[in-house]
């Protein structure tokens, strides 16, 4: 049976979602990152970790949501398997990973980005990381005019990069001055995606475990 390793309230919420979405059995285990249970798994101890009956594990989001879109296709999940398609996912994982994920990190760990001790320091590292969220979110959000998913034409349809999106639009609307109040489009797929039962019984799981 395919594991996750998780932590709460970290993007492993993502393929948790998409675990879901898949209706495969798999087992879900909730960890602490950098504690000793993970690190057993995963050296690294960050979430998620994915683990297959074999021992092969799988590390890194993005890499994980392509393997269980391609490995399960009868999901539907993949955002389309044509040449360009396939592009566009690539594009919007990069994006999540390495556009929106990372503009969180100085408002999660402010310290990191300053050798300055005192909280003015500290708040304006805070407030520079807000200013960089907004930014991806507003390219987020005009990407999303007129469509319902990320990913395809039109009314679009729904991939593994929309679960992609949804922990960090929940970060966005915990952590933000404001909320995502300013990204309509980004709060309806927020919406959308908070309505859907599987997320719902994900949360609900996370949030018991």
């Amino acid at each position: 049976m395919t594991t996750l390793y998780y932590a709460v309230g970290a993007c492993s919420l993502t393929p948790h979602i998409v675990l879901e979405w898949i209706g495969a059995p798999y087992e879900a285990v909730k960890v602490q990152i950098g504690s000793k249970e993970l690190l057993a798994v995963n050296p690294a101890g960050a979430v998620p970790t994915l683990r297959e009956d074999d021992g092969w594990l799988l590390t890194q989001a993005g890499a994980i949501l392509e393997y269980l879109a391609h490995k399960h296709p009868e999901a539907g999940l993949t955002g389309g398997d044509s040449l360009r398609e396939r592009a566009e996912a690539h594009r919007w994982s990069a994006f999540f990973t390495s556009d929106m994920h990372a503009a969180f990190w100085p408002v999660f760990m402010p310290y990191r980005y300053t050798v300055a001790t005192d909280d003015a320091a500290k708040k304006a590292v805070v407030e520079a990381g807000h200013k960089l969220v907004r930014k991806q979110m507003a390219a987020l959000n005009a990407h999303l005019e007129g469509r319902d998913w990320v990913l395809g034409e039109g009314r679009g349809t729904r991939s593994v990069i929309d679960a992609y999106a949804f922990p960090m639009i929940r970060w966005g609307v915990k952590m933000l001055p404001g909320g995502i109040a300013d990204f309509p489009n980004v709060q309806a797929l927020h919406d959308r995606l908070a309505a859907d039962e599987a997320v719902q019984r994900v949360l609900a799981r996370e949030a018991a475990a």
